[in-house]
């Protein structure tokens, strides 16, 4: 696997081209994300979870009645889900010979600098079936030009954040470290803003308009494919 320049991780068990460890996911309890989604779609909608890693969130959609694929271009992540469909593939190379009545976009996926976050929407597009949904979850507006250092838990593990830079206004290079009992963990990514004011344009390159804001700081939303009909 390709490593990201604009991404990396440290820290024991296997590590994903982003930066993500593994054994730390399988750790991290739920946020209700599942429930968001489960609750802004169709019941029993056929579901691609984009970067599923290990099925934190598929796993308890399928659970709720949907029938879900989750892609993630690490075997290790996959490896880990239970009750989903697996695909091992970088998602801008995706192509599944089926259409979804919705894509998950979640993670903050779609705060990918260019040119990843148009070929992540493009293959979203690719995979929506007519009249279905992407969802998608990002910083919330102005997270990524205003955050600071901070440190926080959630259940057993402890985390910090640290800005490494800001080279552009609308651009954070940051760190975040993870500690639970005695291991440690380390990932530095890249976020790019996505605004409320770019939003139309940015999922207009990829074929795409948007549908409705999910929760009230913007973090969530949908969108909905602006080409016309596809032949099924």
């Amino acid at each position: 696997m390709n490593r990201r320049t604009d991404a990396s991780g440290s820290g024991p068990g296997a590590i994903t081209p982003d930066g993500c460890a593994v054994d730390l996911y399988t750790r991290l309890p739920s946020r209700g994300e599942a429930e968001l989604v489960h609750a802004a779609v169709p019941a029993g909608a056929s579901i691609v979870e984009f970067g599923c890693g290990t099925g934190r969130i598929s796993t308890p959609l399928a659970r709720l009645g949907h029938r879900v694929v989750g892609v993630d271009e690490s075997p290790e992540m996959l490896e880990q889900c239970h009750d989903i469909e697996t695909v091992c593939s970088s998602i801008e190379e995706l192509e599944l010979d089926e259409r979804f009545d919705v894509v998950l976009l979640a993670s903050h996926l779609v705060n990918n600098v260019e040119p990843h976050r148009t070929r992540l929407l493009r293959s979203a597009d690719r995979h929506l079936a007519n009249g279905g949904t992407v969802v998608i979850q990002r910083h919330r507006p102005g997270w990524v030009g205003t955050v600071t250092d901070a440190t926080g838990t959630e259940g057993d593990i402890r985390s910090s954040l640290t800005v490494l830079e800001r080279p552009e206004p609308d651009l954070l290079r940051a760190r975040v470290r993870y500690e639970f009992d005695a291991m440690v963990w380390e990932q530095e990514f890249t976020a790019a803003e996505l605004s409320d004011e770019a939003l139309p344009e940015v999922l207009a390159g990829a074929g795409l308009r948007l549908g409705r804001m999910l929760t009230e700081d913007g973090g969530w939303f949908t969108a909905e494919s602006a080409s016309p009909a596809k032949p099924e």
